[in-house]
């Protein structure tokens, strides 16, 4: 199934860019994007962090994510990006506004990096582009953003963010590879007009 032509692009973020990685949208008929999204979902430390609710497993299970990534996109209800390489466009990583709730003008936002992008401040610099198409194209006021209690890698990239913490949210979140335990949650959020910190 191809998702060609049905849908309206969604809001690219405004603003400077950094010359090594943009934002852009997932394509889920790219043999590349698919297979990205396939060993960024089965990386063991996304796993260690992350138990989403439905595990992509194989190729098939990356395609029908991103199918369901675009649906989101073109329904208004999150705006999904893949963290791209500036000069070649190949996935680095995936960032997103999630959650969106435009009774309160909220959203929640995630992000996860490819092994070999880490150490490069990719998440954090793709964070802070996703921060500013949420607050300018997207007229969000609110953005939260949580973590696995110990997660202090993602702990750090909020803080450089501008993302502070608000406290420590107790059995918020699935421990790993579990749907039936639960485990601590750090929670940090950004107000649209806290001041913008520098993500360089």
């Amino acid at each position: 199934m191809s998702l060609a032509g049905q849908h309206p692009a969604q809001p690219s973020p405004s603003g400077p860019r950094f010359p090594d990685l943009w934002l852009r949208s997932w394509d889920p008929e790219s043999e590349t994007d698919v297979e990205a999204w396939l060993r960024g979902r089965t990386d063991p430390e996304f796993r260690r962090w992350n138990t989403p609710l439905r595990f992509t497993e194989s190729l098939d299970d990356a395609y029908e994510d991103l199918l369901a990534v675009a649906r989101n996109a073109a329904e208004g209800t999150a705006a999904p990006f893949c963290i791209a390489d500036g000069a070649t466009g190949r996935p680095l990583g995936h960032v997103g506004v999630n959650v969106v709730n435009r009774a309160l003008n909220t959203a929640r936002v995630g992000y996860w990096v490819l092994p070999e992008a880490r150490g490069h401040r990719v998440a954090t610099r793709a964070l802070a582009l996703a921060t500013r198409c949420a607050f300018t194209d997207l007229s969000l006021y609110r953005l939260e953003l949580d973590h696995a209690l110990g997660h202090d890698s993602s702990c750090h990239i909020a803080e450089r963010c501008g993302f502070a913490y608000e406290g420590t949210l107790r059995g918020a979140m699935w421990e790993a590879g579990r749907h039936d335990a639960y485990r601590d949650m750090h929670l940090h959020a950004r107000l649209a007009d806290d001041p913008d910190p520098d993500a360089e």
